[in-house]
């Protein structure tokens, strides 16, 4: 191959990749405006966490805004937000799509699993934060209110709409960011990182570091930094397995 056919290879994939990022980055703003149209719905989603864990204290609740674009701005977030976690896996199969022709055929059975379960472990850490992480967070948050018997003037929460949805939106992405452990040390696992009696020798040190991050990526609180460490430590021993897999299967091909 010359000089020339190695120049207009070059130039050919960078039109593919152009290609590729433009029909995500339109997916991406289609949504997005059709998020927008439901943003108040999308809004209502996410504030039920907060409307669940106080309907039955016997106080009027309600989310404030002391800006005049505070909530315009807020749904605009909420918009994008949606927008990008539902187009996750349509900017996946681009990526796919312009990396395949590229690998033989044992590299895409080893890559496409990967695709399909990086958005499913995002969607499960979204999951916990939704369900479970968000109401016990919120009601640890409002114990410390006080009716003023021993503090002169009541304390109690009147909560501004985007710092609620941000700290939402915040936890998902930690949460959802966090769970692809999974995938990342798999991944160094067949390029040769990482094997199972590395990550089973620096356990003590990993179970530090992830509860440093815990407390890095979540509010000053134990039940979200708990609640955000202990399904990476599970993730991790399951890592472990599954790095454990992907060696005796190589040992398998190597000796076939």
């Amino acid at each position: 191959m010359n000089q020339n056919d190695k120049e207009g290879g070059f130039v050919s994939h960078l039109a593919e990749l152009r290609k590729r990022l433009i029909h995500s980055f339109i997916f991406l703003i289609v949504f997005f405006v059709g998020c927008y149209f439901f943003a108040e719905h999308l809004y209502g989603f996410l504030v039920d966490p907060f409307a669940q864990a106080v309907k039955d204290d016997g106080t009027d609740r309600r989310l404030i805004f002391t800006a005049l674009q505070e909530t315009f701005l807020t749904y605009l977030k909420i918009s994008f937000f949606t927008a990008f976690f539902v187009t996750c896996p349509f900017i996946l199969m681009q990526i796919w799509k312009f990396i395949a022709p590229g690998l033989y055929k044992h590299e895409k059975h080893a890559i496409l699993p990967y695709l399909i379960l990086t958005p499913v472990l995002f969607f499960l850490g979204g999951m916990l934060v939704y369900y479970l992480i968000m109401p016990l967070a919120i009601k640890f948050f409002l114990s410390f209110e006080s009716t003023g018997l021993s503090t002169n003037l009541p304390i109690q929460l009147e909560a501004k709409v985007n710092e609620y949805l941000s700290l939402v939106m915040k936890l998902i992405f930690a949460f959802g960011i966090s769970f692809q452990l999974p995938v990342v040390l798999s991944l160094l696992a067949r390029i040769g990182v990482v094997d199972s009696e590395f990550l089973k020798k620096r356990r003590k040190y990993v179970v530090v570091i992830i509860f440093a991050a815990a407390a890095l990526l979540t509010p000053p609180d134990p039940i979200t930094q708990i609640g955000l460490a202990i399904p990476l430590l599970i993730l991790y021993e399951l890592s472990i397995f599954s790095v454990k897999f992907i060696e005796d299967k190589k040992f398998k091909d190597s000796n076939a």
